[in-house]
């Protein structure tokens, strides 16, 4: 993996997330709506980053791939109970946009790319899916539970964190990848 950022800037960054992930947390009626997920008033700039394609895809993925696209960048793991309900779902909202204008990428957290194939076995689906088996990535994007979702506009900057999965969520979610693929 290859994480350029400067370690003054990562700090930073990972500061702010985690600071609106605190706010989440300390009054998610103020920040959370459906207390599931955060919507950044303030966006904030993704970390650059690379990671293996581990499924539906070769070689590497990385911020950068899918410049000027709506990203949703799931980072999930093979022990996740309500992970079996965010990739299919995921996988079902990632069917319901045009390509051209929107990806899923999910990254598995799991430290043995089995363990993550395992389970692609028995919830498959067809967006890349990369391997984070240092979490390094996690750390710069400051996640704080399974499965964690950051919701990223076509400039690369990060405008919602999704925190768990709940039956239900895929409409919030849908309606808020429209709300951004409106803006131009």
């Amino acid at each position: 993996m290859t994480l350029t950022t400067q370690p003054l800037a990562l700090f930073i960054r990972q500061l702010t997330i985690g600071a609106a992930l605190g706010l989440w947390f300390l009054a998610p009626s103020v920040c959370a709506e459906r207390g599931s997920h955060i919507v950044l008033e303030t966006p904030l700039p993704q970390p650059p980053w690379e990671l293996p394609l581990i499924a539906n895809g070769t070689g590497t993925i990385g911020s950068s791939t899918h410049d000027g696209k709506v990203i949703y960048v799931d980072f999930w793991a093979s022990w996740c109970g309500p992970c079996r309900l965010s990739l299919p779902a995921l996988d079902q909202i990632s069917k319901d946009f045009d390509e051209t204008d929107f990806r899923v990428v999910a990254v598995s957290v799991d430290y043995v790319s089995e363990d993550a194939l395992d389970f692609l076995d028995r919830y498959p689906v067809d967006y890349p899916v990369a391997i984070d088996t240092t979490g390094d990535l996690g750390r710069a994007f400051a996640v704080a539970g399974m499965p964690s979702g950051y919701l990223i506009d076509r400039a690369g900057r990060i405008r919602e964190i999704h925190v768990g999965f709940r039956k239900g969520d895929e409409a919030l979610l849908k309606k808020s990848i429209a709300a951004l693929l409106e803006e131009t």
